[in-house]
């Protein structure tokens, strides 16, 4: 039941007094409204105003946004831009976000570009694999380039940006909708602006728009005394359900989400709250069933390098990172698969994710993926599930935070809305 606290001072005669006045008033406000209103609706009536048509009129047939799963034939599709990277101040969420062994990297370099000579081969990187997914016959669309070195100040915070290199991370497409995540990091606040060029026009072409309702990134949005010293004191607060992000206000990583079909899997991580997920399944619905999945995970933050599906009922699950539910896959009937150790060296630098970025694969189709050109064994796993590869260098743009999938948002692929739970 809902209870309603009245919060005015003053006698209980002073309430009645207020609350009569008010129920007249209110009385002849709304007969002076239903005047107005029914005037103003005889005079549209008899005068239609060309903009209305025009704001009424049926989505195009030949919209360009339409995608369900991770699977489907790949026919559009967004890469990221490493250029201008910044490495992020060094806030609270970072700090639980990333390993201690980087720490001295983002105290030394916060708010500052990565550096220039990596940065440099990562662009490349890219550069060759856009040219590659062209080859494949996809379309392929960037973000605009922007100085993620401005300093900006809110209400609430002063940041400097970081990049628009993962789409994966701020656009979630689920079927004709483009929805923009309200992330938890400040330093990825305005994130959104390289990107909404490419919304706009796939907005004028048909498309749904939304954005989720932006964070103001307040304190209280984080625990501020977030106990992180250890690998083990990760592992115990994520078995805890403690997390950097509190339930302040709704915020989520689009990353955080991965589709297959009616049905959409979340894990509550460092950058997704439980509010983030609530809106999302009430935003979704009834058409979409979002579920929540964890995992044995000291540190989650994106689900896609944890639990990747390649296909209708195929999944990836990380070996090093199982999943509580993962009985749900198995008992619809789902094959799952647990990748092989990646085989990235030590002593190259991952900023900002772990060394099974080698999961984090691109499909594109149920029988072509994109991989790692360095991970043989995968390349061999995906031969022996009658899937040819194609093979891919982007180490050093690995080293910013994310695999193939990270990379790129896909926009259109070639398929329908089906259920594969039911």
């Amino acid at each position: 039941m809902l209870r309603v606290r009245c919060l005015r001072g003053g006698s209980r005669g002073a309430e009645a007094a207020h609350y009569i006045g008010s129920r007249l008033r209110g009385v002849f406000t709304g007969w002076v409204q239903r005047t107005f209103q029914s005037t103003q609706a005889a005079t549209a009536s008899q005068n239609t105003c060309a903009a209305d048509d025009k704001a009424t009129s049926p989505v195009p047939k030949d919209c360009l946004v339409c995608s369900y799963n991770e699977w489907d034939p790949l026919e559009e599709v967004i890469v990221g831009r490493a250029e201008n990277a910044c490495v992020p101040p060094f806030s609270v969420e970072v700090k639980a976000n990333t390993y201690e062994k980087y720490w001295g990297f983002y105290q030394k370099f916060g708010g500052q570009s990565f550096p220039k000579d990596h940065l440099k081969k990562a662009i490349a990187e890219i550069e060759e694999m856009c040219n590659i997914l062209k080859g494949e016959g996809v379309t392929v669309k960037r973000p605009d380039p922007i100085d993620w070195s401005v300093k900006y100040k809110t209400p609430d915070f002063e940041s400097t940006g970081m990049y628009a290199a993962m789409p994966r991370d701020i656009l979630l497409v689920v079927g004709n909708e483009i929805i923009e995540a309200p992330m938890a990091w400040r330093a990825r606040f305005f994130e959104y602006r390289a990107y909404r060029r490419l919304i706009k026009d796939y907005f004028n072409s048909g498309a749904k728009w939304t954005t989720a309702p932006k964070p103001t990134m307040a304190d209280e949005l984080y625990d501020q005394n977030y106990p992180i010293h250890s690998v083990e004191d990760r592992h115990k607060l994520a078995a805890q359900g403690k997390f950097v992000t509190t339930e302040f206000e709704p915020c989520f990583d689009a990353a955080d989400f991965i589709r297959a079909g009616r049905d959409i899997f979340v894990q509550r991580s460092q950058v997704t709250n439980y509010m983030g997920i609530e809106w999302m399944r009430r935003h979704l619905a009834p058409d979409y069933r979002v579920h929540i999945i964890s995992f044995k995970d000291p540190n989650p933050m994106h689900i896609d390098a944890t639990f990747n599906i390649i296909g209708p009922g195929l999944v990836l699950s990380n070996p090093d990172r199982p999943c509580h539910q993962i009985e749900l896959f198995k008992k619809a009937g789902w094959t799952v698969i647990q990748p092989p150790v990646p085989l990235i060296p030590d002593d190259h630098p991952l900023w900002m994710s772990s060394k099974w970025l080698s999961m984090n694969v691109l499909m594109l189709d149920e029988k072509r993926v994109m991989v790692d050109a360095n991970e043989t064994s995968i390349q061999k796993m995906f031969e022996k599930l009658g899937i040819s590869t194609i093979k891919v260098n982007i180490r050093h743009a690995n080293s910013l935070g994310g695999g193939f999938h990270c990379w790129t948002c896909d926009i259109r692929r070639r398929g329908s809305l089906q259920s594969y739970f039911d």
